[in-house]
């Protein structure tokens, strides 16, 4: 179970982009997170976009209507506790603006682009009216061998 939010301008990402966008992200955490490319493990994201108005978003204490023009998206990722150790967050990070950068056609990613990473400690998520840990997803199929060994370690100890 991962979930994506993405805020940015109103008009800043097309529904074309976001079309892209909702897969590329998808992916950009699901690989590291499950240890592969299986497509089947999409169906544990969900990718929200929210459009604000300019005069919703500030920098440095100043709404962004009253500024120059900036390239601005926040995007924050929320995972299941698993095996997130830092090279790996660092790859998700890294995959995500790489995808932003690919597909809003841009040469680099702007300093106003920030993802921040956060791990939901097992035992805190719940959906289907219980509470949910990622060891019940382990014999999904989904996981790596490796991975599964790796969550195991980091969640059992």
């Amino acid at each position: 179970m991962t979930i994506i939010n993405v805020n940015f301008p109103t008009g800043r990402i097309s529904e074309k982009q976001r079309v892209l966008l909702a897969e590329a992200l998808t992916d950009a955490v699901l690989v590291p997170e499950v240890g592969q490319f299986c497509p089947p493990a999409r169906e544990g994201f969900q990718v929200h976009f929210t459009e604000r108005a300019k005069d919703y978003m500030a920098i440095g204490g100043k709404l962004l209507s009253y500024q120059p023009e900036r390239d601005v998206i926040t995007i924050n990722v929320l995972v299941m506790d698993g095996d997130w150790p830092n090279e790996v967050r660092k790859e998700v990070i890294e995959n995500i603006l790489r995808s932003l950068t690919t597909i809003l056609e841009v040469p680099e990613p702007s300093p106003s682009w920030w993802v921040s990473f956060q791990v939901i400690e097992d035992g805190s998520w719940g959906s289907s009216g219980g509470v949910l840990s990622i060891l019940d997803l382990l014999k999904s199929g989904v996981f790596t061998d490796e991975k599964i060994k790796a969550i195991q370690k980091n969640i059992l100890g």
